[in-house]
């Protein structure tokens, strides 16, 4: 063999070793191959912050695969993803297996025969320029996460983290939440005129302007006030004005707006995204055909397409569509100053493998992330759709009423794809068919219609949304986006309900305090400019040095301002107007390893705690809620709990009776048989009945025998052993070894008998009918 060519996947060694001669062994590292230690800093501020990298331990076994195979070629090919933490890969394989060979750098941007071969005939040197750029970002991240996280830990609680890029995040959702916490509805009034004209059928028109101005109606009075200068009034139309829309198709995906569009049309997270077209870009085996790596690389901001790949969809277009969809020449989008343009598109790799064609040997996210893909490319070399759209205005006394309405005249890129919408508001009228009028016609009125109506918050971030506005902020890069969305949720910082991010306390919390002692990192601009600078590192323009003295210097007053200042949580008592219901004292607000709690300021003579919920304009609630579910055992009624493992329901006697339900996931109470009434079940250690008991960690089989016999055996909600071997069959052989009999078992090999004694006696015979 003359070269060794390493990639990041397995899947990508079967998709490339297919195109490529016995002269190449194609291997795999799996991802990265070193990391920064896990029990310290691992950077030496004080030595131009040189990183301190190790071979990760799962990946020492690789390393030395990998040396063994390159002690046996003349060059090294170096192929990881073709992007920052793809470059540092290479790097970091090149330190450990490169000395003394030809090392040099190959880039997929997908997996066709002809990208490859032309990828290793044409090798480049490793770019230091990208590897420095990913290792500053490497660094910053380990020096904000490492030393601001301790610093949470000491004020609030152990296990908290802060992220230079996620906190932001954080910090997006909890100002959103402010938003609509403060927002104060306004009412206001809508009034629609049902008219007839001289052509059927009716139609609706909306006030817009009384007396030339923008029609503001505020209450009840005031749209009664209209109502009535409208009585008697002729209503005539004033314009009619008649004109030809053109709608313009979207530019092929980028990550982000693969991410989104996957989110509204698909409802996939954007971390299901990337994992699906990861696996489309590696290559899916299609039969006889082999593994064939289907998409472009997935992570890219640039809408730039290949002239070869424009080409295919004009000929894919001509030869399957009428050829009044195909435009005169090539539709070519422009890359954004931003943009970072390494990279095509995400666009199907060859128009030869038409979703359709290949169905059944994808998965069905794989199928439709495909499609999707597949049709917004078509759609961008189709031609605009065009829309007839007719606006009509109604004169009435002093008011003006309009109408409007859109019809499609030729769908153009529309027979493909149309991009997802946020809501689901009218857009323009479309689809709204108008009869024909002409001005100065007199229409006449069927209904006033009044409506009230309250102005709305903001809307709560999704996904898709949060994505869009962390890009146009400047905040994080394609290939960062999917661990953003799953890092703040695994954080507990924010909740994703509905499809809607909600942040929780611990995230409010968090938040307030990092903004107070951390405002530059926690600013969104200085953020952004972070990553421009990432940018420039890459394009050769400064240097990783600069921008991490320039930031560490600062920091590191921000850091020991934090030590001295922050707000200690863990002894922070909030008052409140609540009083105990127990001893009459007041209740205050702490905060304890599980969140914030109301305890009894009268404490340690009253231990009385209970926790509380929050509306939207922070009152205090009670967090238990009565419900119409009797107790099973004394008969009051239940109340729904929240505890350290979740929801639940307990008895509102407590501490008198002690009953609770388990909740399942979906909110429903889950039947549990009585303390005591076990299912037939024996204790597989001394052989005397089970009995089925409650714990604080829900029901559980207990050992009639206790307290000589302890064994216990979890338990379903209904009270059935969870794990517990099926009821054993007892055959008529003893055990040759201590005396007892033997059960009938299946093991890895077939049936056997094992000692009903186990543990204590371990011995095994064979089976025989």
């Amino acid at each position: 063999m003359n070269s060794l060519i390493i990639v990041e996947s397995p899947t990508k060694v079967k998709t490339i070793r297919k195109y490529l001669g016995p002269e190449y062994d194609v291997r795999a590292s799996v991802g990265h191959v070193k990391d920064l230690p896990k029990n310290k800093l691992g950077i030496d501020p004080e030595k131009g912050f040189e990183p301190t990298y190790l071979v990760m331990d799962s990946k020492k076994k690789v390393i030395a695969e990998l040396k063994k195979a390159a002690s046996k070629v003349e060059q090294i090919l170096l192929a990881p993803d073709p992007d920052r933490e793809g470059e540092a890969i290479a790097w970091h394989i090149a330190e450990e297996i490169g000395k003394k060979k030809i090392v040099r750098r190959v880039l997929f941007n997908d997996l066709t025969r002809e990208t490859i071969l032309d990828a290793i005939a044409h090798p480049q040197d490793l770019d230091f320029n990208r590897y420095e750029a990913q290792q500053t970002r490497r660094i910053l991240d380990r020096l904000v996460g490492y030393q601001i996280s301790p610093v949470l830990w000491d004020k609030v609680k152990r296990g908290l983290s802060a992220g230079r890029v996620q906190s932001v995040a954080v910090r997006i959702i909890c100002d959103r939440e402010a938003e609509i916490r403060a927002f104060i509805p306004e009412e206001y009034w809508n009034l629609t005129a049902l008219l007839e004209g001289s052509n059927p059928p009716p139609f609706e028109a909306k006030l817009i302007k009384i007396d030339g101005k923008k029609a503001k109606v505020g209450n009840a009075e005031r749209s009664a006030e209209v109502i009535a200068s409208l009585k008697g009034a002729p209503f005539v139309v004033s314009t009619v004005e008649k004109k030809e829309i053109k709608r313009q198709p979207p530019a092929p995906f980028t990550t982000s707006k693969l991410q989104q569009e996957a989110s509204r049309w698909l409802h996939f997270s954007a971390k299901k995204t990337m994992s699906t077209a990861q696996r489309l870009y590696e290559g899916i085996e299609l039969g006889a055909e082999g593994p064939v790596g289907l998409i472009t690389y997935m992570r890219t901001d640039s809408v730039r397409i290949a002239a070869e790949a424009l080409g295919e969809a004009r000929e894919y277009i001509q030869r399957n569509y009428d050829p009044a969809f195909l435009p005169p020449k090539a539709r070519v989008f422009k890359v954004a100053g931003a943009a970072q343009d390494a990279h095509e598109a995400i666009r199907p790799s060859s128009m030869a493998h038409p979703p359709q064609a290949i169905k059944p040997f994808l998965s069905p996210d794989q199928f439709r992330l495909y499609q999707l893909i597949w049709n917004r490319f078509l759609a961008c070399q189709m031609n605009p759709a065009v829309l007839d759209q007719t606006t009509v205005d109604i004169a009435a006394a002093n008011c003006l009423f309009r109408v409007q309405g859109s019809v499609m005249k030729f769908p153009g890129f529309t027979i493909l794809y149309t991009e997802g919408k946020e809501d689901n508001g009218d857009e323009n009228g479309f689809g709204k068919l108008l009869p024909e009028v002409r001005q100065g016609e007199a229409l006449k009125l069927l209904e006033l219609k009044p409506e009230q109506k309250f102005t709305q918050p903001p809307p709560r971030f999704s996904e898709a949304s949060l994505i869009r506005e962390l890009e146009e902020k400047g905040i994080g890069r394609p290939s960062t986006y999917a661990t953003i969305m799953t890092t703040i949720q695994e954080r507990e910082y924010v909740l994703l309900e509905k499809g809607k991010f909600i942040p929780t306390d611990l995230g409010i919390l968090v938040t307030d305090l990092l903004v107070k002692n951390f405002p530059r990192i926690l600013d969104v601009a200085f953020t952004a400019e972070m990553e421009t600078e990432l940018d420039r590192i890459e394009e050769g323009k400064t240097k990783r040095l600069d921008i991490l003295n320039n930031f560490y210097l600062p920091f590191q007053e921000e850091l020991r301002k934090a030590k001295a200042n922050m707000t200690n949580i863990k002894r922070e008592e909030t008052p409140t107007d609540l009083v105990c219901e127990k001893c009459g004292k007041s209740m205050i607000i702490k905060w304890g390893k599980n969140g914030r709690f109301l305890a009894c300021t009268n404490y340690p003579a009253c231990k009385n705690t209970k926790n509380f919920r929050q509306d939207e304009k922070g009152e205090i609630l009670p967090e238990e809620k009565t419900t119409d579910i009797p107790c099973p055992l004394c008969g009051k009624p239940m109340l729904a709990r929240q505890g350290r493992f979740g929801k639940f329901l307990g008895c509102s006697g407590y501490p008198e009776c002690k009953h609770t339900i388990n909740l399942a996931p979906d909110g429903t109470p889950v039947a549990a048989p009585a303390e005591g009434t076990a299912p037939e079940a024996v204790c597989e250690k001394c052989g005397k009945p089970m009995v089925l008991k409650r714990g604080r960690y829900g029901a559980f089989l207990g050992c009639s025998g206790y307290p000589e016999c302890k064994n216990i055996v979890k338990t379903s909600p209904s009270g059935s052993p969870v794990g517990q071997a099926a009821p054993q069959e007892i055959s008529d052989v003893l055990c040759d070894k201590c005396g007892k009999p033997t059960a009938v078992k299946t093991g890895r090999f077939g049936k056997f008998l094992g000692c009903t004694g186990y543990p204590e006696c371990r011995n095994i015979m064979k089976y025989k009918k």
